[in-house]
């Protein structure tokens, strides 16, 4: 088998990609990606990988530079996986960011929306509320890795802070490094999974093999120490509990609507709460729900949209796949005197067209589903009734594909579509769009 021939090489970048990369293409035409380059530079890259259709590299020295190049804040950049556009100024990653969602849309679905809505943003740093941390004993450094993977997603980036979290988690990844390196699990923890709420932060440690006490008591002093609430997960999602005694309640307002949601440790919940409430804020003001109307949420999770909906329609009905999501919703709805917002259990991506919900008949929809998109669910609902659907979308490649279908197939315009940064620096792209009859 030849040797794959690592030479650096210099070219001249075109594009970016969809997943932050710099896209050049070599004297023979084939395609190279290039981490750590961005659009009219002129790079040194060196070749990590190659296949039929495309080559991958990385770059090793920029030799002309971007004059929207801006020197990344983390000292980590370039290793870890996460952050993948910080060298790219802020400005110019929400444009990079609504570029991507045009051309799927365009490429995909055959669609452009009549008006391109003003990108949302929020704070760029310090953000994140909520994430995964790989966990690693690493015997040859004699030292036990946290953090998230690298770009080669094989490794665990050894990270000394983390500025996209919340300063109360991402500078404390040192000490949770040395915490887990001192217990005698150290390597039967795979994952320590955060979450934090308004008043508390938890942390959901996995561990393969029943913890001893010394580790408990470590956990435990961790937690006082730092201000976590600790909880293990021995199992499965259902095993999750508090380490010791009962554990603080978890719980996230959104003020404009006086609503507040309470969720446990593994809930999924929004990311980035500032942007949060002003996505919930345009996606109300673009469905434009009016008391008499009844509303339809697909995806609905905790009641993020249902709730501060239900404020405003006159009956909105809440779907989720996760049965203990909806129950967490149902209970969020009484706690906050919501006796207009109904909840039901129900695998969106299976055939639903006999469920008593899909016969109900609705003015408005929203949803908001995961990365595979809604087009399953889209395909059975009776949507001749429905007026107006508002689509948030974390994947514009499905959301294309199901803008193309409500367009070309069920007649509806997309009227406008726009991008939200609920993932600063990252190539992550989340979207809205609003379709009429």
């Amino acid at each position: 088998m030849a040797r794959f021939d690592r030479t650096p090489f210099q070219i001249q970048v075109q594009d970016l990609s969809h997943d932050g990369r710099g896209v050049a293409r070599r004297d023979d035409g084939k395609t190279v990606f290039i981490s750590g380059a961005l659009p009219g530079e002129t790079v040194l890259a060196e070749p990590t990988a190659r296949s039929r259709r495309f080559d991958e590299a990385r770059t090793l020295e920029v030799l002309e530079a971007s004059p929207e190049r801006v020197a990344p804040r983390c000292p980590h950049f370039g290793t870890c996986g996460g952050c993948v556009l910080q060298h790219l100024a802020e400005d110019r990653q929400i444009v990079a960011k609504q570029r991507v969602l045009l051309e799927n849309l365009e490429r995909i679905g055959r669609v452009a929306p009549a008006e391109v809505l003003p990108p949302l943003t929020a704070e760029s740093w310090g953000y994140r509320r909520k994430g995964r941390f790989s966990v690693r004993r690493v015997n040859k450094k004699d030292r036990t890795l946290v953090g998230f993977r690298e770009q080669d997603p094989r490794f665990v980036a050894d990270l000394s802070v983390c500025h996209a979290l919340l300063p109360q988690i991402g500078q404390k990844i040192p000490a949770l490094a040395a915490l887990v390196d001192g217990m005698q699990a150290r390597e039967h923890i795979p994952q320590i999974e955060f979450i934090a709420g308004d008043a508390a932060t938890a942390l959901t440690v996995r561990h393969l093999v029943p913890l001893s006490e010394g580790d408990r008591a470590a956990l435990a002093a961790f937690g006082r120490e730092h201000g976590f609430a600790i909880f293990l997960q021995p199992g499965g999602v259902d095993s999750v509990h508090p380490l010791e005694g009962e554990a603080p309640p978890l719980s996230f307002r959104l003020a404009p609507w006086d609503v507040e949601l309470a969720f446990e440790p593994l809930d999924f919940i929004q990311v980035n709460a500032r942007l949060n409430e002003r996505m919930i804020a345009r996606a109300l003001a673009l469905l434009d729900a009016r008391p008499g109307e009844r509303v339809l949420d697909l995806f609905c999770g905790l009641g993020n949209f249902t709730l501060p909906l239900a404020r405003t329609a006159g009956e909105v009905v809440g779907v989720e796949g996760d049965a203990g999501l909806v129950a967490r919703a149902r209970a969020n709805a009484q706690r906050n005197g919501l006796g207009n917002a109904r909840f039901h259990a129900a695998d969106l991506a299976r055939d639903q067209r006999g469920a008593p919900w899909m016969r109900q008949g609705f003015d408005r929809l929203l949803l908001d589903p995961p990365r595979s998109g809604a087009d399953e669910v889209l395909k059975q609902l009776p949507l001749q009734d429905i007026g107006r659907v508002v689509y948030v979308s974390c994947h514009p490649g499905s959301l294309a594909r199901d803008a193309g279908f409500l367009v070309h197939e069920r007649g509806y315009r997309l009227v406008s579509a726009g991008v939200m940064d609920m993932f600063p620096h990252t190539a992550h792209v989340e979207s809205i769009a609003l379709f009429e009859r």
